[in-house]
């Protein structure tokens, strides 16, 4: 009986091996574990900027405030003529004309760039003055000679209506004073002429006295026949009467 029992259980114990030899055979071996691939690291941000002015509009030698802000940025350069600035921060600029500032900032990440326009209001250009007429243009416009009949030392009629000109401008302008050439035409000898010329001074100096004109600003002197009076040079010297009236005057002279 136990020789019987020994044999079965040796015949299962057998068969069991059987078994788990030919389970084990049929089973295929399992691969190792594949490692995850690795994510690549994110691309670095692109900077940003942006600029702003305060004011935007000034006058010509005013000036007005930069301010900027950035991220992501490594470098910063303002143009024109501010240069390299820093992540944020402001600065005055003085433009003499309208002028366009931007802002540049680049990083690992590329560049950005920023613009503000900044006006400046030009002056209007000088309205240039009318230019008056000067002293001397006013003297040459303004004060009239006296002429003479020959050999004569008269205030005739004419010369009385060019002295009451002359008489006005001296009272507009007190502060100019005058020489009375006496002069002569060419007829006669040297020292009467002289003699002539000096009546003719005095006397077209009495009558500007007598119309108010103070003495002390009217200096009469002869110059005869030696220097003709008109008109001016080349003098007319030709022996005729239209010569020789235009020589027989007082004439004036501003004194400097």
């Amino acid at each position: 009986m136990n020789r019987a029992s020994n044999f079965v259980y040796r015949g299962a114990f057998i068969a069991g091996m059987l078994a788990v030899a030919l389970v084990a055979g049929c089973k295929h071996p399992q691969p190792p574990p594949q490692k995850a691939p690795e994510q690549p690291a994110p691309p670095p941000a692109k900077p940003t900027v942006s600029i702003q002015a305060n004011p935007t509009t000034i006058d010509k030698g005013s000036s007005t405030t930069l301010s900027w802000t950035s991220s992501n940025a490594t470098q910063l350069t303002v143009a024109p003529d501010v240069g390299a600035v820093n992540a944020q921060g402001s600065t005055q600029v003085s433009p003499a004309s309208s002028t366009t500032y931007t802002i540049t900032a680049s990083g690992p990440g590329g560049s950005a760039d920023s613009s503000v326009r900044v006006t400046v209001n030009q002056p209007p250009p000088p309205v240039e003055q009318p230019r008056g007429p000067s002293m001397e243009e006013l003297f040459a416009q303004n004060v009239k000679d006296a002429y003479f009949d020959f050999n004569k030392a008269d205030i005739r009629a004419d010369a009385r209506e060019a002295l009451g000109k002359t008489a006005d401008f001296l009272r507009q302008y007190p502060q100019v004073k005058v020489k009375i050439e006496g002069h002569c035409d060419d007829r006669g000898s040297t020292e009467y002429n002289l003699a002539l010329g000096d009546r003719r001074a005095n006397a077209v100096k009495n009558y500007l006295v007598q119309l108010g004109i103070s003495a002390d600003r009217l200096n009469p002197v002869s110059l005869g026949k030696e220097q003709p009076a008109a008109p001016e040079p080349p003098y007319c010297t030709d022996h005729t009467e239209e010569c020789w009236q235009m020589n027989r005057v007082g004439h004036f002279v501003m004194i400097q």
